[in-house]
């Protein structure tokens, strides 16, 4: 029976998708469909059917209506937010829970879908609808890039709980950012104070890419062409932006291009080992002279800290640039270490306390080891604060902007929905799974973010 039924919708949807191709689809008021699975096992690829069934049976003008009646009200809740999302007009849906009166079918889920209007779908829209749901497709949902949250804004784009969550995460990425500046502000005040940067230093000026409505393969370019331009044979490329601009994403880009396009050795630098280093230091500190736990206030004076620094050396070692610490007992480059002996508790617990008052300390050596990169030839990528990165001497400074804000929330909210779709779906999931998840997702989400 479950065969003989389910072949039955993909012959309805073979049909429909004929005569829709053809002439576009007419249909009377009162028109009835009902689909009948025969196993609760059979639910979730009884979704996606459905979905494919009616495909182009989906009201698309403001004011029409379906009556949706089932013994499964939250399945068919899924079903009727499928057709809100992808039509995206205002389309009345009423649900009724009901049972059905032959007792063949009573330990089965039943729909029957009643359409109260005349519906009309012309080639031009059905094409325009078949578009958005291959964008959706498992291969792009996969992908977790750029393609799938610009596709999954798309879907969303009449979505007012998608707008809810957008702005919920745009918050929160603005409260971060400035919480995480207002801390190396902290840090950097204080190397001020110590003497350790020059108050006065000036960076050079930063050049502006608005990222809005470009790929990241476009903000690249745009970057290169400036690049390529005013480089030898290596040089030190810093980047800055909010999060949500995709900073991550453009120095990926970038360095796939430059080693590809251009044949450079591309390095992207980062100071957090740098820091990890300077702690694994001060707690080794803290162990050799008597203290019980990690001590701040004994470990981290001045003078420790100008200790500890000079105890980091980067050269090339074994043919290669690396950082070798070289003190307190240790002997070792961070490449053989950084996950090992940089990721221990001691280490991670106390990295925030030795990060606040180190900036200073750390900017520096990122400087120096930074320059000797880039005069030997190599492309040096930098992603961080304008605050840490300002004092790395380079022209190519660019910060990464969005002059619509909104799509920072967008993207968050895309990414966050993706991951949670992509881990609710099987393999090869079909188009009416991956909306199904997606609605699902976002409702959830939305709650969490109100509550």
């Amino acid at each position: 029976i479950s065969l003989t039924i389910i072949s039955f919708i993909f012959a309805i949807k073979q049909i429909a998708n004929a005569i829709a191709g053809t002439y576009g689809i007419y249909f009377r008021a009162g028109t009835s469909y009902s689909l009948l699975p025969s196993s609760y096992n059979l639910m979730k690829s009884f979704q996606a059917s459905i979905f494919n069934a009616l495909y182009c049976f989906r009201v698309l003008s403001i004011g029409h209506s379906f009556i949706i009646s089932t013994r499964h009200p939250t399945f068919v809740t899924t079903v009727a937010r499928q057709f809100f999302s992808l039509q995206h007009h205002r389309t009345s849906i009423s649900l009724q829970s009901t049972l059905t009166g032959d007792l063949f079918f009573q330990s089965s889920r039943s729909i029957s879908i009643r359409v109260e209007h005349k519906i009309n779908i012309s080639r031009e829209r059905k094409s325009s609808i078949e578009t958005l749901a291959n964008m959706l497709s498992y291969d792009v949902l996969s992908e977790q890039n750029a393609n799938t949250t610009n596709a999954i804004i798309k879907h969303f784009s009449a979505s007012e709980d998608f707008l809810t969550l957008s702005k919920a995460e745009g918050a929160l990425i603005l409260q971060r950012d400035e919480e995480d500046a207002s801390k190396l502000q902290k840090g950097i005040d204080i190397a001020k104070g110590k003497g350790v940067i020059d108050p006065n230093f000036v960076p050079e000026e930063y050049i502006t890419v608005d990222v809005l409505g470009k790929t990241p393969d476009q903000v690249a370019d745009e970057i290169l062409k400036r690049v390529r331009g005013e480089s030898g044979s290596g040089a030190v490329v810093v980047l800055c932006g909010l999060s949500g601009t995709g900073k991550g994403t453009t120095v990926a880009k970038l360095q796939e291009k430059l080693q590809k396009e251009d044949g450079k050795q591309v390095v992207c630098w980062s100071n957090g080992n740098i820091f990890r280093s300077v702690t694994l230091l001060a707690a080794t500190w803290c162990e050799q002279n008597g203290c019980d736990r990690f001590d701040a206030v004994k470990a981290l004076t001045k003078e420790n800290l100008a200790s500890f620094m000079s105890m980091l050396e980067f050269e090339k070692f074994n043919g290669k640039f690396d950082t070798k610490i070289s003190g307190l007992g240790i002997d070792a480059l961070v490449s053989e270490v950084q996950n090992t002996d940089l990721k221990v508790p001691k280490v991670a617990k106390n990295i925030p306390t030795v990060a606040e008052v180190t900036q200073g300390e750390v900017i520096l050596f990122a400087a120096d080891a930074i320059k000797k990169m880039g005069d030997d030839g190599i492309f040096v990528l930098l992603e961080g604060r304008e605050q840490t990165v300002n004092y790395v001497r380079t022209p190519l400074r660019f910060t990464l902007t969005m002059s619509d804000m909104s799509l920072i929330g967008k993207r968050r909210a895309a990414q966050r929905l993706a991951a949670a779709a992509l881990a609710d779906v099987d393999e090869g999931a079909s188009g009416g799974e991956i909306v199904a998840a997606l609605d699902c997702q976002l409702e959830k989400m939305v709650k969490e973010a109100s509550s």
